[in-house]
C-alpha cells in the first residue's frame, strides 16, 4: 500500500504526482559517519535535538534509506535526486587528518549507494571534502567529480578547525587551491548551512532552537556569502558557480542595501572590483528548497530571473510530496515551470 503523505510526522497537504521534477538539495548520513553532529558532539551544534522526536525518527530513518526516499520521489514525480552530506558533515569534524579520511570514505559510499547503486539512473550526487585541509579538499573534489562522476561539492559552511569555536570560512586564504580546482573542473559549488559556532550564538541564548533552520541557518549563510563577494574571490575566478538553497537564504531582499550603503564606505574595506549584485547575477544560483511560499517564490523569481532558478525540496527535512505539490500547482506557464522544475538544473549540473 502507498505511503501517503499524512503519514510523516508533522507534514500536511494532499499529494499530486504531476511533473518529472530534479531535486538538487537532498540530504543524507551515511554509515560510515553520522552527519548530523559534530566530532566530537559539541551542544548546540545540532539541529535534531530541538526537534519533535517522531519527526527526529522519521528523519534519521530517511537519511540513509535510499528505498523511501526512491519511493517518495515517485509518489510525488521526482525524476532525479542529487544527494549530498547533511550538515555539520565533513564541516563538523574537528580532527583535520580524521576530515580528510572521512570524506573520502563518504564519496566512496556515496558512489556505492547512490550513483552506482541499484537506482543509478534515479540519482546524481555532490560530493563532500575536508575544508580543513584546502589542498587535500582540491585532490578530493578532483577524484569525485573525475573518478566518481559527481556533478559538484557540497560545502556545510565554515569549517571547524581543531575545536568547535575555531573556525574557517572558504573566503580565506589558506583556501585559495580548493577555489582553483573549483575553476579548472567548472562544476558548482552548494553552499549549505549550519548553525553559527557557540561563540556567536549569544543572540540566541534562551533560545537556541532559532540557530539553526527557522532563523541561524539563513543569515549564516548569508553572511558567509557575502564574505565569499566581497573578498574578490569571482574577480580572481570569474567562472565560479555558487548554488544557495532557500530562495537565496534573503539576499534577494538584501542585497540593493547592501550596495547601497556600500558606496559610502572606504574603499579598502572592498577589495572587489564590482558591485555585490553584478557577482549575484554572474555567480550565484538559487534554488527553492525548504520554501513552500508563493509570495517568496515569486520575489525571488523576480530578482534572480528564471534562468537562475531552481526547484528543490530539502528531504527529509523536508517532504516531496508537500513541496512538490505545491510547486506543481503555482501559477506558472509551462516554459517556466519546466526551466524551474527540471530544465535549469540539467543545464547549469551538465546532467544530460
Amino acid at each position: 500500500m502507498s505511503e501517503s503523505l499524512t503519514q510523516r510526522p508533522t507534514f500536511s497537504g494532499a499529494a499530486k504526482k504531476t511533473f518529472q521534477k530534479i531535486a538538487i538539495e537532498e540530504a543524507i548520513s551515511t554509515h560510515v559517519f553520522n552527519a548530523t553532529a559534530t566530532l566530537p558532539p559539541v551542544n548546540s551544534t545540532a539541529e535534531l535535538p530541538y526537534v519533535d522526536t517522531k519527526y527526529v525518527a522519521d528523519v534519521k530513518d530517511r537519511l540513509t534509506n535510499v528505498e523511501a526516499r526512491v519511493k517518495a520521489m515517485d509518489e510525488a514525480g521526482v525524476v532525479l535526486t542529487v544527494v549530498s552530506l547533511t550538515m555539520p558533515g565533513i564541516e563538523g569534524i574537528f580532527d583535520t587528518a580524521v576530515a580528510v579520511d572521512t570524506a573520502r570514505k563518504v564519496n566512496n559510499e556515496i558512489h556505492e549507494l547512490y550513483t552506482a547503486g541499484p537506482y543509478a539512473d534515479r540519482f546524481r550526487a555532490f560530493g563532500c571534502v575536508a575544508m580543513q585541509d584546502p589542498k587535500s579538499a582540491a585532490a578530493e573534489a578532483e577524484r569525485c567529480i573525475k573518478g566518481l562522476g559527481f556533478v559538484g561539492i557540497l560545502i556545510n559552511g565554515f569549517s571547524n578547525i581543531g575545536s568547535a569555536d575555531q573556525i574557517q570560512y572558504l573566503d580565506e586564504p589558506q583556501c585559495a587551491p580548493f577555489w582553483a580546482k573549483m575553476a579548472e573542473l567548472d562544476v558548482p559549488l552548494y553552499m549549505h548551512p549550519r548553525i553559527p559556532s557557540p561563540s556567536q550564538m549569544r543572540a540566541y541564548k534562551g533560545y537556541e532552537f532559532l540557530g539553526g533552520s527557522p532563523w541561524g541557518f539563513g543569515t549564516e549563510t548569508a553572511t558567509h556569502a557575502i564574505r565569499l563577494m566581497i573578498s574578490g574571490l569571482f574577480d580572481k575566478h570569474p567562472n565560479l558557480r555558487i548554488i544557495l538553497g532557500h530562495c537565496g537564504e534573503g539576499i534577494p531582499f538584501s542585497i540593493n542595501r547592501i550596495d547601497h550603503r556600500l558606496r559610502h564606505f572606504q574603499s579598502h574595506h572592498t577589495p572587489c572590483k564590482l558591485r555585490l549584485q553584478e557577482y549575484w547575477e554572474k555567480n550565484f544560483y538559487i534554488t527553492t528548497a525548504g520554501v513552500i511560499d508563493d509570495g517568496t517564490f515569486f520575489n525571488t523569481l523576480k530578482s534572480c530571473g528564471e534562468d537562475r532558478l531552481m526547484w528543490s525540496v530539502d528531504y527529509p527535512y523536508e517532504d516531496y510530496n508537500e513541496i512538490g505539490s505545491w510547486f506543481d500547482n503555482l501559477d506558472l506557464n509551462n516554459n517556466s515551470r519546466a526551466k524551474i522544475g527540471w530544465g535549469n538544473a540539467r543545464r547549469i549540473l551538465k546532467l544530460d
